[in-house]
């Protein structure tokens, strides 16, 4: 039987997204359906709340703390090294996937992960990428808002899409509750769009 192929999911904060797909890896027995498993969480940030709940569902964890690297080409090295620990098997390569990862990655590790690097972003691409979507969406006026993945290329936020999700951006909306209605959403495509990915 071939082994389950692997994914690395890499957070810097409570890691909600991470906490959906794990769930969802869970109930829908991928490593029978779609062939994959969560083999590892990693961190950019030693404090994040997000190790600890995949400690206690006894994931591995690791942190590759960016603050001890001169720059960003040395943070993505170190990180590649991490990722590439679960590089088995060798015909299946580990599925990367950011879930509230907060750094700007280098050209050099997105063409490692060419094809396999997938990203969730609170906007509507390709409108407002970057920072502050919530806020910047209802400062434009829109009347709707929400949440894309897409694989990640060397231009930040942009990429093919695989799945969007839409909410309405309310009367009344402040960034905080704007985010609130998005992440929801966040957590049923994340999940679907992987389990797509893999089912290519």
């Amino acid at each position: 039987m071939k082994s389950p192929r692997p994914i690395v999911i890499l957070i810097s904060g409570s890691g909600t997204n991470m906490r959906a797909i794990v769930q969802a890896a869970r109930c829908e027995d991928w490593a029978g359906r779609h062939g994959a498993r969560v083999a590892a969480v990693i961190s950019n940030r030693p404090d994040a709340a997000g190790l600890a709940w995949a400690q206690a569902e006894s994931i591995e964890t690791a942190v590759v703390d960016h603050r001890e690297f001169a720059d960003r080409e040395t943070f993505d090295a170190a990180l590649t090294k991490a990722i590439d620990r679960y590089q088995q098997p060798a015909d299946a390569p580990a599925l990367v996937v950011l879930a509230g990862f907060m750094r700007i990655l280098t050209p050099g590790f997105v063409r490692h992960y060419q094809g396999r690097l997938l990203n969730i972003h609170p906007s509507l691409l390709p409108a407002f990428p970057g920072l502050h979507t919530h806020q910047r969406a209802i400062e434009a006026g829109c009347r709707f808002a929400g949440a894309t993945v897409h694989q990640v290329t060397a231009e930040l936020d942009h990429g093919p899409i695989l799945a969007q999700a839409v909410v309405p951006v309310l009367p009344g909306d402040d960034a905080q509750t704007l985010a609130a209605r998005v992440l929801t959403q966040e957590h049923a495509i994340y999940p679907r769009a992987i389990a797509q990915w893999l089912a290519q």
